[in-house]
């Protein structure tokens, strides 16, 4: 929210102050890095933290390195605010967490990845920084000094806010209740320390400014006198301390000589305090005494008047952390007050901010970069352009397979919409990989019950939902209930803008911001681009759609008042204004603009991913992040032109199935996609469940708990997760207490019945304990006696469709990603449940197992699979699927990275049944098959092997396959070889004859 008259990119002005500091700290150059390793070939996500560190990552380097891993893909890891479960609230982009090791460990780390001939990825947050906590130098700066900090221009403060009595304060709502109850209950104590005076708010610390601290040192100063006598030299030393303090610049003072002087005159001023206390015991005891009645007398109200002055005169005020939505002056991430936005488009703050990671580059520790939500920055496109350019190395690499080999690798974390794609103008090598996420997931989903679904949705929870129209009311939530400060300032903003103009002079406060918060709500996707070089016809399009749809929301507004906001932001100017005013316009509108695309993006995560995802339960494996849960599912033509599409243009992007912020893991979503295939079964069932366990329900507020939507989630939520074998009596109070934190979590996003902001216990409770008392292991269980058939029912069918997803994953255009311990069956849910520990020693000895069989029998590895798959629920069958397809990768990298990629034709009376694609690159041709919605052919998944369930289901091989030979890696046996003359087929049953997924090579 700042308040420069010119929002620019990287290249706008600094303040004199900012210029000051960089002129004596931070204003070196930055050296480019002169070599990197090469692209990644797959990568491992490791979420760093004090229970996962350096040392603790050294030692599965040699298990990484084994499975194929060429990168490791890092959590953030500079130092974060303590106790930090994933890395992203950085206090101090300059040095490492020392939760997770020193950077001599981080150097012993990457070392061994070297060693083993692997790199690093590192995640960075250029959006914002964690300020709840007394650890960040330049938040602490920014609330003591205030405007005339020289940190005050990194962070997006709007020091002229709305409310006047907030001029040139930052608004803190960290309080637990109203400012003055927490006051006159004694909860905020001023202490002094080494000269400095500090408030203290539990374990919070806020600085007291020197210049506001002459209220502490006068107060009752004839009293002191009075004690020493006027001419005594601690009295003489105390007046010349309070004369200094009267000289020290404003908060608002912009002079930057004038600031420096002040800040060193401050430290001076603090250590002669400090000696001067030392020394005195007159003074100290006078200035502790002051100390005491400041922090006033609980009962007494007006004894706390002095320390109420003293905080009037601060840089911050401290508010009930429930103003946050409606005041707060600072922007955001998302709704996290704890989290402040810093801006990266301020030259000083890219080089402060990247400093440490830019030297780590340097020096080889790190390979390339994961962007963390883009979406916040000022402008996106300058941002990549800059960073890419600042890391970027001539071009002298010998892989001449890589046409942009002097880039530095960098993929962003950008969320698509339905028919969005990464703007081809960024500098990057792609995303994190969420939209193969979401594809690869319906894949699995079976399109052709969506009917039946949504009837059985509707008929348990006795609604017809409408996911547009409940993600439109969830944006109007977010909007009221979180960031009405927001839409406020934007509204204002353009207020302004309309007045300048006889056109639109008419349009009110109210209905400009009413307009502006009915677009926001309709927007289709996160946010647009636009810039003062130009609107992308996108970008245009996104917004004329977001408008069409306010007007129908809102028949009964004037039209003119949206097509006011829509010129505005596609940055049509008034033809009618004076040339002399069309300059401020120009500049008005592209800060209107500019803050408007950083709203849109949390209003739709708020809303969509936290909210109405946790709300809409038809299918809750389609909730996901990127996600659309009106699609349900895809066909495998739109899967194949996915694939095509990054092949041309983003062949390094990531492919993930699991990340830290996915909702659900891949195993879980698999199991769940297969109620698509069973619906009927489905609907008997989940209808007898809720009338078995009916008695278990409590009364709140005069309705059932859960309600029937909750029911739902959880029904599914338990067919997901639900434990491979029986559940030990030691492991069934962990699973139920892990349903039970998720369901909590679950209807706090949903916002419906509880929410984070006003937990509604009694409801919170009861579903408590409907879980427990469902879950609960007794004789006279009648629901677990149905639920427990249907659950290894679906955990059979859904270790396939895991499968089936994996092979897809590590053999498609891009770089397949690894979340820690997806390698084998991972049944997580939304963090922090998929941050528990990873056994890696139970996957080293899988290895071993598997290297002993490749040592023995070659490449036949049928003994060991049919083996595996006796044993498939330990999900060890998974890692040895990832490993031996790794191996393949490695062997020959060009099919997978460059490689043609062909959608191959299936035919047969199973054909719906089968995804299947060849990839071709000089000799090296490859065939993926993987089955999909295998409970339509057996009632057995044990019927899948050794059996003939596909019948006359054959393969077509173009001619580019025709002729050659190919062994299936994954059990070493040769299938035949197809037609010399043209066109060939294969029998699918000779293909998934042993195991149901198959990876064909050419035989060398």
């Amino acid at each position: 929210m700042s308040t420069a008259t010119e929002p620019s990119s990287i290249e706008r002005s600094t303040t004199p102050a900012e210029r000051e500091y960089v002129e004596s700290d931070a204003g070196r150059d930055i050296a480019c890095p002169q070599s990197r390793r090469a692209r990644p070939i797959a990568t491992y996500r490791l979420q760093f933290r004090k229970e996962f560190t350096f040392n603790d990552a050294l030692q599965i380097v040699p298990y990484l390195a084994r499975l194929g891993i060429s990168h490791c893909y890092a959590s953030p890891f500079l130092r974060a605010r303590p106790g930090s479960a994933h890395g992203y609230d950085i206090v101090d982009h300059s040095v490492f967490n020392p939760e997770i090791g020193t950077e001599a460990e981080f150097a012993s780390f990457v070392s061994e990845l070297h060693a083993h001939g692997m790199g690093l990825i590192l995640d960075i947050v250029p959006n914002h920084m964690a300020v709840a906590t007394n650890d960040n130098p330049w938040w602490m700066d920014v609330l003591e000094d205030g405007p005339s900090s020289p940190y005050a221009g990194f962070f997006d403060i709007d020091w002229r806010p709305l409310k006047p009595d907030l001029a040139h304060k930052v608004l803190l709502p960290v309080l637990g209740d109203q400012f003055g109850k927490i006051l006159e209950e004694g909860q905020l104590t001023l202490t002094l320390d080494d000269g400095a005076f500090t408030l203290c708010y539990f374990e919070r610390r806020f600085p007291i400014a020197t210049r506001s601290i002459g209220r502490i040192l006068k107060y009752r100063l004839e009293v002191l006198i009075q004690e020493l006598g006027v001419e005594n030299a601690d009295i003489v030393e105390y007046q010349s301390i309070l004369t200094a303090i009267s000289h020290l610049p404003a908060r608002t003072e912009a002079d930057v000589d004038k600031i420096a002087e002040g800040r060193r005159e401050r430290d001076v001023i603090r250590r002669r305090l400090n000696t001067l206390i030392q020394t005195s015991l007159a003074v100290r005891t006078f200035l502790f005494e002051n100390v005491r009645q400041f922090n006033g007398v609980r009962g007494d109200a007006r004894s706390f008047d002095l320390l109420d002055e003293l905080l009037l005169d601060q840089s911050y005020r401290l508010a009930y952390w429930r103003v946050a939505a409606d005041e707060i002056n600072y922007r955001r991430f998302f709704d996290v007050n704890e989290l402040a936005a810093i801006c990266m488009e301020n030259p000083i703050v890219f080089e402060q901010a990247h400093r440490l990671i830019f030297r780590l580059i340097e020096q080889g520790m790190v390979d390339g970069l994961r962007i963390d939500h883009p979406d916040g920055l000022y402008d996106p496109l300058d941002y990549f352009t800059h960073l890419s350019t600042t890391l970027s190395r001539p071009n002298n690499s010998t892989d001449e397979s890589d046409s942009d080999a002097g880039s530095f690798y960098l993929v962003v974390e950008k969320i698509l919409g339905r028919g969005e794609h990464l703007p081809e103008e960024w500098p990057v090598h792609g995303t994190t990989g969420y939209e193969f996420l979401n594809a690869v997931n319906g894949l699995f989903v079976e399109r052709s019950h969506v009917k039946e679904c949504d009837a059985i949705y509707s008929k348990f929870v006795h609604d017809r939902p409408d996911f547009k129209i409940l993600a439109y009311r969830c944006k109007k939530l977010i909007m009221d209930a979180s960031m009405s400060s927001e839409i406020s300032v934007l509204g204002h903003e353009l207020d302004r803008i309309s007045e300048q103009d006889r056109s639109s002079r008419d349009f009110t406060l109210r209905s400009l911001t009413e307009a502006i918060c009915e677009v926001i709500a309709c927007f289709p996707v996160y946010r647009t681009y636009i810039t003062a070089d130009g609107v992308p016809e996108r970008d245009q399009r996104y917004v004329e759609v977001a408008v069409a749809r306010a007007k129908r929301m809102n028949p009964a507004v004037n039209e003119s008042v949206f097509d006011f906001v829509r010129d505005s932001l596609l940055l049509n100017y008034p033809d009618q204004l004076p040339e002399h005013l069309r300059e401020q316009a120009r500049i008005a509108l592209q800060r209107f603009v500019s803050r408007f695309q950083q709203v849109t993006s949390p209003v739709m995560a708020k809303a969509v991913e936290d909210t109405a995802f946790y709300i809409n339960n038809r299918l809750v494996s389609l909730n996901e992040v990127g996600g659309d849960p009106e699609k349900f599912g895809i066909a495998t033509s739109a899967f194949h032109q996915q694939n095509l599409d990054r092949l041309a243009h983003w062949p390094h992007s990531l492919l993930a199935t699991s990340t830290h912020d996915t909702k659900r893991s891949e195993d879980v979503r698999a199991r769940i996609n297969v109620l698509s295939e069973l619906s009927k079964e489905w609907r008997t069932l989940v209808f007898r469940w809720s009338r078995l366990n009916q008695r278990k329900k409590a009364e709140v507020d005069g309705e059932s708990a859960p309600s029937r939507n909750d029911e739902y989630l959880l029904y599914q939520t338990l067919l997901g997760t639900w434990p491979v074998g029986q559940v030990s009596s030691q492991d069934r109070p962990q699973y139920i207490e892990r349903i039970q934190q998720y369901m909590l979590k679950a209807m706090h996003e949903a916002k419906v019945h509880t929410s984070w902001i006003s937990p509604h216990i009694a409801y919170e409770q009861a579903v408590n304990e409907f879980v427990a008392g469902i879950l609960r292991d007794t004789p006279r269980n009648a629901f677990l006696e149905s639920f427990e058939p249907f659950a290894r029912k679906i955990a059979e069918f859904g270790i396939w469709n895991s499968l089936s997803q994996t092979l897809l994953k590590l053999t498609c255009p891009g770089v397949p990603d690894i979340y820690q311990g997806t390698e084998l069956c991972d049944l997580s849910l939304v963090d922090p449940d998929n941050r528990r520990p990873v056994d890696f020693t139970l996957r080293n000895a899988a290895l071993d197992e598997f290297e002993r069989s490749s040592n023995t029998a070659g490449e036949d590895y049928l003994p060991l699979i049919q083996n595996l798959i006796e044993r498939r629920h330990n999900g060890i069958l998974k890692l040895f699927v990832i490993w031996l397809v790794m191996k393949h990768r490695q062997r020959h990298p060009d099919v997978y990275t460059n490689g043609t990629y062909l959608p191959l034709t299936i035919h047969g009376s199973h054909q719906e049944n089968l995804c299947a694609f060849g990839r071709a690159e000089g000799n090296c041709r490859v065939i993926v098959v993987v089955p999909r919605f295998l409970s339509q052919l057996v009632t057995d998944p044990n019927d899948l092997i050794g059996s003939d369930v596909w019948d006359d289901t054959s393969l077509n091989l173009p001619k580019e396959f025709a002729g050659i030979e190919f062994r299936n890696i994954l059990t070493g046996k040769i299938v035949p070889q197809g037609d010399q003359s043209g066109d060939a087929a294969i029998l699918i049953s000779q293909i998934l004859n042993d195991l149901p997924i198959a990876l064909l090579c050419s035989i060398e």
